[in-house]
């Protein structure tokens, strides 16, 4: 009996198969387009899953502006942020960020479903959000992920 076919082998950075995936954010729903995008991010997805280490895909979105959001969350929904001076507390809806950031909305969503670490902060880099169709990453032949059939 060979006792080192049994051995567990840990996925790292070097031996992760990394690709390109391109997700159409038209009609999505937010909370459930950030979910499935940190999955594949974070590199859940897939057999040789290591928790400390980036073994996730690259993920390009488009259509950022025409993400959707359930019940009265477009109207309801509050970001905070403080700019450090006293009184300094700014709060923003869904509705006027998607009017003028729409991409940041989606990197919010999807930053908060990361690891909160070095990580974390690392595995964002993975993730590039377009408004409009166009985007630069041609050259890395991104496949069409279909989220509706991605569990």
């Amino acid at each position: 009996m060979d006792t080192l076919s049994y051995k567990t082998r840990s996925a790292n950075k070097e031996t992760a198969d990394k690709q390109w995936f391109i997700v159409d954010a038209e009609g999505q729903t937010l909370g459930r387009l950030a979910s499935k995008v940190a999955k594949v991010i974070r590199g859940k997805h897939k057999v040789n899953f290591t928790p400390h280490a980036d073994c996730g895909d690259n993920v390009i979105i488009i259509n950022a502006e025409k993400v959707a959001f359930s019940g009265a969350k477009l109207v309801d929904k509050e970001y905070v942020r403080y700019t450090g001076y006293p009184g300094g507390q700014k709060t923003t809806t869904a509705e006027q960020m998607l009017r003028k950031q729409p991409g940041r909305l989606i990197e919010k969503a999807v930053k908060g479903m990361l690891p909160k670490n070095t990580l974390g902060r690392e595995l964002f880099r993975n993730l590039k959000v377009y408004v409009g169709n166009e985007h630069n990453q041609e050259a890395q032949k991104p496949t069409v992920l279909d989220l509706n059939t991605f569990k």
